[in-house]
Order: C-alpha cells, then structure tokens, then sequence
C-alpha cells in the first residue's frame, strides 16, 4: 500500500538523519555556500549578453538625432526647420567578429572558472573530513585505552586490597589511568576543533557515521591525465580570452565610424510651401584612438601571465599527482606492516594478561605490553584511514571531484 505524502515526508527525512553522510555529501553542502556558485547564472548571463551584442548589426545602439530653428526671436519672418534622424555606430573591420570570439571565450571561462572553484573547494573539504576522521579515531582508541586502564586499575585495586600486590603497583595502575584520562580530553579537543573547521563548510557527520572512503581512480595515474584537470582548464581558458581579447585590441585603434540619416524640413518664410529633403552622412575618426594603446598592452600582459601560469600548473600538478601515487603506494605498505604488528601485540597481550592474573609476571611488565598494545592498535587504525585519505589526495590532485 503506498505512503500518504505526509508519511513519505516522514520516512525521507528519518532516513536523512540515519543514513551516514558520505563526503560526496559533505562537498556538495560546503558548494552549495560558496559565492563561486551563487554568482555563475549571473556571469553566464552577463556573457551571453556580450555575445548578443556582437551579433547586432551596428557595434552600439543607434541613437536618434532632431533639431528646430526658427526665427521668431530674431527677425520673426516665419522661417522653420526641422531635423530629425538616426546615428548608426559602425563597426571596424574585423571588430564584429573578434567581439563574438572574446564572447565565446568569455562564456567557457565562466564554466572552467566554476568548475576549477568546485575542485578547490572539494580539496579543502577532503582536508578537513579526513581531519575530523582521524581525530575522531584517536578519541575512540583513547577511549578504549581508558577502559583498559580503568579495568586494570580496579583489577590491580582488589588484588592489592587482598594483600597480593603492593601499594606501589596500585600506584602505577592509577597512574596508567590518569595518564589514558589525560590523553583522552586532548584527543576530545582535537575532535571539537576539527568538527568546527568542517562545520565551517556547512557540513557536519554525526558521531556515528560511517566513514566511507572514495574508490582508487579507475584512470591511468600519469602527468597526461591531467589533460581535463579543473585547473588546468581554467588556465586554458584564460589563455584564449586573452588571445582573443588582444586581437580585438589589435583592430579597436580607433573610435567607431557613424553612419547618419537625417531627413529636413524647411521654409524660408511666412506662407511658403515646406520643403524636405533628406541627407546622408559618413563621421570617420581620424587618427588612433587615445586609449587603444592601453588596451592592447593590457592585453598583452594578461595573455604573458595566464601563458606562464598555465605552464607553473602543469608542472605542479605533474609533480603533485608523482607524489600522490607514490603516498598511496607507500601508505598500502604501511598498512600491512602495522596489521602485522597488531596481529602480533594482541597475541602477546593476551599472553602476559593470562601471565599476570595468574601472578606469573609483574606490573611493570604487563603496563609496557599494554601500551605496546595501543600503540599497535593505533597504528594500525591510523594506516587504514591513511590509505582512504591517500586515494582521496591523489583523486584531488588529478582533478576529480569527491564521489
């Protein structure tokens, strides 16, 4: 039977609560704040308005001209004229079409310009989530360590009550545990300050969320990769506008031409028939214009800039993605080293656990192989979430979005 509205609206928003938050999800909530993105209708419009004009007819709008003269303050013979007409801007040669190139370069550096915002974004938000994570996996191992140590500080309590351990041995075990307290509050504070700095994105996971990690890239891991990269794009795109920016200066070196049409009507007196007749005009500018020059070197800088930052980029990408391939190699290592090494402590704290209650080995020892113990733990949990966030950094670096 199917849900009523009221029950759907229900059961979506249970479901938004329980189900984890991915960082696909985290991304799409910091997008949804930025400027970036609030202001790209208002950029694409703008340039598509740029474009309809270089698509008109006269390089500006036509403007409309009307004169009267008279003589009534003078000699009040009953002479008249009237004068009306329109002024067409005129285009320079090639200036038609070059305007619609830049127009057309204008409208793709609006969506690189938005998507190399997206993926700058998406590389911050990757740093805070796995931050948060990270922290939030230091206070749970502490949080364990502190019910480790509480347990066998009351282990080592009773024990010493009934006279088989020393006064000394409660010490160090109450000692263990304020040292576990103590690096759990540190490890709680590293979790507020990095659950602040992703609710600063507008996106916060709850406590209990999942923590689902992003999938190797499914494409060769090379410099040519990069081909598509947001960055790189963005750059691209500049480079064109500028290119096409610098040939419209080439041809704007002087003020438009006007084309007139006027049309007259007059007598020389009182009583006399009108006459009309119409006129034709031609305005040419003489000589450059005075701010030609400032355009076209301005054009040419920042055509020398967006050239020489595009080539900075492609280095740095090539480099940064070398290093991300070579962090996630070395981070897979890591992580079967330190399950090793957990696999091992377990084993030999379930050994000296056994030991110790049995009265086979002393307190020292068995605090030593505790830590030991946590610190494989940690390790080991640590590497896991360094090769999701070594997978995100080198997907970051080639340019993809979170998924």
């Amino acid at each position: 039977m199917p849900l009523s509205l009221h029950a759907q609206g229900a059961a979506s928003s249970s479901a938004a609560v329980t189900s984890p938050m991915t960082l696909r999800q985290a991304f799409e909530r910091a997008w949804a704040q930025q400027p970036e993105g609030a202001a790209a209708f208002a950029r694409r419009d703008a340039a598509a308005a740029r474009k309809a004009a270089a698509q008109r007819w006269t390089a500006d709008a036509p403007s409309l001209e009307a004169s009267a003269r008279t003589d009534r303050l003078t000699r009040s013979s009953g002479a008249r004229e009237y004068e009306a007409g329109v002024a067409l801007p005129l285009w320079l040669p090639g200036e038609r079409s070059r305007s619609r190139a830049v127009a057309d370069a204008e409208l793709a550096t609006v969506d690189s310009r938005v998507a190399a915002a997206q993926w700058r974004v998406a590389g911050q938000v990757r740093e805070a989530w796995w931050t948060l994570q990270l922290a939030r996996l230091d206070a749970s191992l502490a949080e364990a360590r502190r019910a480790s140590a509480a347990a066998l500080a009351a282990d080592v309590g009773r024990r010493a009550a009934a006279g088989d351990l020393s006064r000394a041995d409660q010490h160090q075990a109450d000692a263990a545990l304020a040292s576990a307290q103590a690096e759990l509050s540190l490890a709680q504070a590293a979790v507020a300050q990095a659950q602040a700095a992703l609710q600063g994105w507008g996106a916060l996971p709850a406590a209990g969320d999942a923590v689902p990690g992003e999938r190797s890239p499914d494409v060769p891991v090379n410099a040519e990769t990069a081909v598509t990269h947001p960055a790189l794009a963005e750059l691209s795109d500049r480079v064109r506008l500028a290119q096409q920016q610098r040939g419209l200066a080439a041809v704007q070196r002087r003020a438009n031409p006007e084309l007139t049409l006027l049309t007259t009507r007059e007598r020389g007196g009182a009583g006399e028939r009108y006459g009309q007749t119409v006129t034709f005009g031609l305005r040419l500018p003489l000589g450059q214009s005075s701010e030609s020059g400032i355009r076209a070197a301005t054009a040419q800088a920042d055509l020398i800039e967006a050239e020489q930052l595009l080539v900075m980029e492609q280095q740095r990408i090539a480099a940064d993605i070398a290093a991300q391939s070579a962090r996630l190699t070395a981070a897979r290592a890591a992580q079967e080293a330190t399950a090793r090494r957990a696999s091992l402590t377990r084993d030999t704290r379930a050994f000296y656990d056994k030991s110790f209650r049995l009265g086979e080995t002393d307190l020292p020892t068995r605090l030593r192989v505790e830590l030991d113990a946590f610190e494989a733990e940690r390790q080991n949990a640590r590497a896991r979430i360094a090769v999701d966030q070594a997978i995100s950094s080198l997907r970051q670096a080639l340019g993809l979005l979170p998924e």
